[in-house]
């Protein structure tokens, strides 16, 4: 089958698109850098013509209250230009608990992707997984300060980038789900935890100090964003992965 990935180049959309080449597809690697907007619409027309899947992993610049504007623009762009071409199979990556966190404004953004992508006319699948173990760098300097770090207790369910993209390789080439398929990594970390750990493997000096109001994770209540009971569990654990 072809394949036309937007965010191509990027880190989980390079994988996919070398995991899908790798099983005899053809995938097509599509972003900014190959002149391909999803925003201004410049180039998707060409890039959807004759794929018979789309997988979106293209991603808000921000995190903030512009997001949501992103992911509506890009989305109607893709579906107009998708259902134009024929494609019979659209995929997009979205977060586990998405839904159930209303307080961060990239999470209504993201689950407003989901909804976008439902209502559409193209067959779907949504994938949606757990925080990614290359992430955690930068979880950690949104709240430091000097030689210390300020976490909150979330409960964090990494998962390594690598395994996030066998699995959307995996459910693009198969029959769209019309549903969602919950991925996670193996183990479940309270952050300020994981924060220690990372700190303590990695040499770094500074300290953690556990803070429910830092950052922003804080906005998350109970465990939500970790595994469903459906979920499907990825094989790397974080200290293998961090070491």
């Amino acid at each position: 089958m072809k394949f036309a990935v937007l965010g191509g180049t990027g880190l989980i959309g390079s994988r996919v698109v070398e995991n899908l080449n790798a099983t005899g597809h053809q995938a097509v690697p599509h972003a900014l850098s190959t002149g391909v907007d999803a925003i201004t619409g410049q180039g998707l027309e060409a890039a959807v013509a004759g794929a018979d899947v789309v997988v979106n992993l293209t991603n808000s610049p921000t995190f903030d209250d512009a997001s949501p504007a992103f992911f509506r623009t890009s989305m109607d762009n893709l579906l107009a230009a998708g259902a134009k071409a024929g494609v019979g199979h659209f995929v997009i990556l979205s977060i586990v608990g998405v839904d159930q966190v209303p307080d961060l404004d990239y999470y209504r953004a993201k689950a407003l992707q989901e909804d976008i992508l439902k209502a559409g006319p193209i067959p779907y699948s949504i994938v949606r997984a757990t925080q990614f173990m290359e992430f955690m760098d930068a979880v950690l300097s949104w709240t430091a300060e000097g030689d210390t770090v300020r976490l909150p207790r979330t409960p964090i369910q990494p998962i390594a980038a690598a395994d996030v993209s066998r699995f959307v390789a995996e459910v693009a080439a198969g029959a769209p789900l019309n549903g969602v398929l919950n991925i996670a990594g193996p183990d479940v970390y309270p952050l300020d935890e994981l924060g220690r750990l990372t700190l303590t493997v990695k040499r770094d000096g500074r300290s953690v100090v556990t803070d429910d109001s830092a950052g922003m994770f804080a906005a998350v209540h109970g465990d939500v964003l970790t595994a469903r009971s459906d979920a499907r569990i990825a094989p790397t654990h974080y200290t293998d992965w961090l070491s």
